[in-house]
């Protein structure tokens, strides 16, 4: 499976609470940290969720 690398880029403060639970359930603590992911429908989506806060990059 193809894997997906998320950076968190904005900060989840002044966010409404939907989008920090989606931030924290992707591992995602601070500006800079990155994760990888499988590229899972599930997690495609909750990227799509707050793409605005993140960058993301095929691994």
């Amino acid at each position: 499976m193809a894997k997906i690398k998320v950076k968190q880029l904005k900060s989840a403060i002044k966010r409404p609470q939907n989008q920090k639970r989606t931030l924290e359930a992707l591992g995602l603590r601070k500006i800079g940290h990155v994760v990888e992911h499988d590229a899972t429908p599930n997690i495609l989506g909750m990227i799509k969720k707050v793409e605005h806060l993140v960058s993301t990059e095929k691994s």
